[in-house]
C-alpha cells in the first residue's frame, strides 16, 4: 500500500505563521522525520505550491487556503486533511500508522 503525503504551502508565509519554519522546510522536515520511521513503506511526499497547483484537487486545496478555509503549511495524507499552520509529528504518525494497517 502507498500514503501519499501533500504540503501544500507558498514561499511567502502565512501572516499567522511567521514564527514558523517555511512550508518547504517543513516538507523537508516532514519528509526526514517519515522516512526514518518508515523506511520500508511506500510513502510518496510531495510539495505543492498554492500559487500554482498542479491537478483539480491541488486546486481545491489550494483555493481553500487562499480563501482562509486553512491555514499553510497544510498537510494532506490521501485527500484528507491531517494538520495545519504547525503540524504535529504524533498526529501525521498516527494517520500514516492507520492508513498502512487498513
Amino acid at each position: 500500500m502507498s500514503v501519499e503525503i501533500t504540503i501544500y504551502g507558498a514561499e511567502q508565509k502565512c501572516a499567522s505563521c511567521v514564527n514558523l519554519p517555511s512550508s518547504k522546510d517543513t516538507m523537508e522536515w516532514l519528509d526526514a522525520a517519515l522516512s526514518r520511521k518508515y523506511p520500508n513503506d511506500a510513502l510518496s511526499i510531495r510539495y505543492v505550491d498554492i500559487y500554482e497547483p498542479a491537478t483539480d484537487i491541488d486546486k481545491r486545496f489550494a483555493d481553500a487556503i487562499l480563501n482562509d478555509v486553512y491555514f499553510y503549511p497544510l498537510i494532506v495524507i490521501d485527500e484528507e486533511v491531517v494538520a495545519e499552520g504547525s503540524p504535529k509529528l504524533r498526529i501525521i504518525h498516527e494517520k500514516v500508522d492507520e492508513k498502512l494497517n487498513a
